[in-house]
């Protein structure tokens, strides 16, 4: 097995001459530290199975979900078979699209994702790849006055609000749904649980800075995600091929999707796995949940009407909602 740095970026290594699907204790082990060295890896021409997607996912630990194909613009029959690619209006495309912006997994649950990994097996002809930033780097480039000035601030986030904000897309509220009515405060600043690096923990889905006004919030947001892509050094882009496995680390790295033409099929398979305790919030019952929700309720009412000239325009689509 080859670990080999991604030249001329400050993360990010290719892993060669491994089979994933036959991985054994050392091999792994080495992996494993790699990931959380770099923040991200390729592995070329894996072509996994959905159960060696999964098996290779527990390895990192629980998962949130394993081998899913709701990341892909047409949907997957159990047999492999693949139906028409979806409707630019349906809410399952929505959210595809909506992942073209920056931001981190799951921060909108109780527990934030741990890591990650996209298996391509059809791509389009162009785009359709995947970006990584590197939050660590970021982080390490603001100024002394900037590191004070957030290193006790904290964000809301919500799928709903980055839905609606960066589209103009507003999913009807629904539970046991990533469109449920809760938003999770989260420090902008986190100490990476295995690691001890600093990172910047920001991305789409935080809004609403408690202590801020609106508008010095999301100027302040916007300001963070602004340094850690200002330099080429620290975003990467990756066209996939067919067989290629996208692994990142959540705790450390943002991602956004890539576009590319809707009409064309873009199949891939997804496995996240769930955050430990270093990934949690607060559950919905408890009190602090409270607050997070009149800010969100707050926020989605001002984009209600902020957000008519986006691609959605302020509408809700007409079905099929995302379970994930």
């Amino acid at each position: 097995m080859k670990i080999t740095a991604v030249e001329n970026k400050t993360f990010g290594a290719v892993v060669t001459d491994v089979s994933l699907a036959a991985l054994g204790d050392e091999d792994f082990a080495a992996i494993e530290a790699a990931y959380l060295e770099y923040g991200f890896l390729v592995f070329p021409e894996q072509f996994l199975s959905n159960e060696e997607n999964i098996a290779f996912g527990e390895r990192f630990g629980e998962l949130e979900f394993g081998a899913m194909s709701l990341l892909s613009n047409n949907n997957v029959n159990e047999d492999g078979s693949t139906g028409e690619v979806l409707h630019i209006e349906s809410q399952r495309m929505r959210m595809i699209i909506g992942n073209e912006t920056w931001h981190t997994d799951s921060t909108y649950k109780p527990y934030s994702s741990k890591c990650a990994m996209l298996s391509a097996v059809v791509m389009p002809g162009l785009g359709g790849g995947t970006a990584l930033a590197d939050t660590r780097a970021g982080y390490a480039a603001l100024d002394q006055a900037t590191k004070d000035r957030i290193a006790d601030l904290s964000a809301y986030h919500s799928n709903r609000y980055s839905q609606a904000n960066d589209l103009g897309d507003f999913p009807v509220q629904q539970a046991d749904t990533i469109y449920h009515g809760e938003a999770y405060l989260r420090p902008l600043v986190k100490r990476h649980p295995e690691t001890g690096v600093m990172n910047l923990f920001i991305g789409r889905h935080a809004f609403a800075i408690p202590g801020l006004s609106r508008d010095e919030s999301r100027a302040l947001l916007q300001s963070l995600l602004d340094v850690i892509v200002a330099d080429e050094a620290r975003v990467y882009e990756h066209n996939y091929r067919p067989g290629d496995l996208l692994f990142w680390d959540n705790r450390a790295i943002l991602h956004r999707a890539l576009p590319y033409d809707y009409s064309q099929p873009r199949i891939v398979i997804a496995t996240r796995v769930a955050g430990e305790e270093s990934e949690f919030a607060y559950n919905p019952s408890d009190r602090e949940a409270a607050a997070g929700r009149r800010a969100l309720a707050e926020e989605l009412a001002l984009l209600a009407e902020e957000t008519k000239d986006r691609r959605y325009r302020s509408t809700t689509a007409r079905s099929g909602m995302a379970a994930f």
